[in-house]
């Protein structure tokens, strides 16, 4: 994804989302929704706040400029995109990959890492990619799997974050416009079915290299103009290639104002039954500006948080409680070579560290089963008692109870009885404990599918 198009798009949808047909109209249908009795509320996870950190562009080994924006330009008929990626390196090389895994492993850094399946048309990654060996694009595919995958979701970027691709014939439709751009006119006018034909194809490729995903990204505009078909299209097609419980996509980022950050649950259906579904958007809260798509400028973190750590969107974003979800391109992280993007992000981070104590790093599949679980827990309170019947599990659910007195709240999951620990300070909680405020207590438990009970 490219940020200045995505912010382009976005501004569209808002001012025309009326005109944009029937898809436009239908997009956001959040589906079912169940009750959720008075004096309960669910908290975010440990009682604290979700960030977490977006990368797009990203792929093995290719630096997805380098070989993107001669394409671009053909299709605006050389009238844009005039940067010299001549002297833009070819290779975004695994040792960057390395360092940048590994530090963020050291700070407990989350977040969702695109694999473009079949980067800018040079080659699938299932099979072959010219101008390196195959040993390389299996190590690159190796450290992948190994290093990032355990704190990153995987997503594909469509097929190619370029020219479309024929899923008949495996080859780039021919026609050299926007019509046929994936960041551009290929989704509109699209059906459910259309979609998820194209997300199978990307989906596949990345199964085919052992890299599950839980997710779709939209490279550029893709979507914009067919949201509640690519809401479909995704659960569709993620549910079918890896069995994903709770499918989750990229679409959106809203980098100032007070629209809502937070998840949207969308087109939940069978709750009661033995097969839930739901599909979540998630959403970001930045622009990209830690060294942008095309590494044409440089970081600048007093966006995020300034450096008295007073302002910033981040501030803006966790102050109200809401995920907070940084949004970047790995080529302006590695910004052909000088990482500008890499060190900006990592004064953010130092920064963020230096303000907040209750920061929860989170992947987007994991903020995503946690909104799933928040939205669509049948919550029921009465004669001191309050149950849950849970169509997904999640871990570290934490619930605020309203209750008086100074007995000490009963879990039981299922039939089974679950001690609960009291802690202190709402920092302390963790699975199997609670505490005290003025108002009530606060339960931190790993929520299973089913029935759940607390005793107040």
């Amino acid at each position: 994804m490219r940020n200045a198009t995505r912010q382009e798009f976005l501004k569209a949808a808002a001012a025309g989302l009326a005109c944009a047909g029937a898809g436009g109209a239908l997009a956001q249908v959040p589906g079912q929704r169940p009750q959720q009795g008075q004096g309960v509320k669910v908290l975010n996870p440990l009682a604290r706040v979700p960030v977490s950190f977006i990368i797009d562009d990203s792929t093995c080994l290719v630096n997805l400029n380098r070989f993107a924006i001669p394409q671009f330009a053909e299709a605006f008929g050389y009238k844009q995109y005039h940067h010299d990626w001549r002297k833009m390196p070819p290779e975004i090389p695994d040792a960057f990959v390395r360092k940048f895994g590994e530090w963020c492993g050291e700070k407990g850094i989350k977040g969702k890492y695109s694999i473009v399946p079949f980067p800018a048309c040079v080659g699938r990654l299932d099979r072959l990619l010219p101008g390196w060996t195959s040993k390389e694009l299996e190590a690159s595919i190796a450290l992948v799997r190994t290093l990032m995958m355990p704190n990153w979701d995987i997503h594909p970027e469509m097929v190619t974050h370029t020219w479309a691709i024929d899923t008949k014939t495996g080859h780039p439709f021919t026609e050299r416009t926007t019509r046929f751009q994936e960041n551009w006119g290929w989704s509109e006018g699209k059906s459910v079915d259309e979609l998820t034909d194209y997300m199978t194809y990307g989906l596949t490729i990345l199964k085919n290299i052992g890299l599950p995903c839980e997710g779709i990204t939209t490279p550029g505009g893709f979507g914009n103009r067919v949201l509640a078909e690519l809401a479909q299209a995704t659960l569709a097609a993620c549910r079918d290639v890896f069995k994903a419980e709770i499918p989750h996509y990229f679409r959106h980022s809203y980098g100032s104002g007070e629209r809502s950050v937070a998840p949207r649950v969308e087109y939940a259906s069978g709750l009661d039954g033995p097969d839930p579904k739901c599909v979540v958007s998630i959403i970001g809260c930045t622009g990209d500006w830690t060294g942008g798509w095309d590494a044409s400028r440089r970081g600048e973190p007093d966006k995020f948080i300034t450096a008295d750590l007073s302002k910033g969107r981040m501030v803006e974003v966790i102050e109200r409680g809401e995920p907070a979800i940084i949004v970047s391109h790995w080529t302006g992280i590695y910004f052909n070579g000088e990482e500008e993007g890499f060190k900006t992000f990592q004064e953010v981070v130092r920064r963020l560290q230096a303000k907040y104590d209750h920061l929860i790093w989170m992947k987007l599949s994991e903020i995503a089963r946690y909104w799933a679980a928040r939205e669509l827990t049948q919550i029921e309170s009465g004669g001191g008692a309050v149950t849950f019947k849970a169509p997904f599990a999640s871990p570290r659910f934490t619930v605020h109870v309203a209750a008086k007195g100074d007995a000490a709240p009963k879990l039981t999951l299922g039939e089974k009885p679950e001690p609960l620990n009291e802690v202190a300070r709402r920092l302390d909680l963790k699975p199997g404990t609670w505490t005290r405020d003025k108002e009530g207590v606060i339960i931190c438990f790993d929520l299973p599918k089913g029935t759940s009970r607390v005793q107040v």
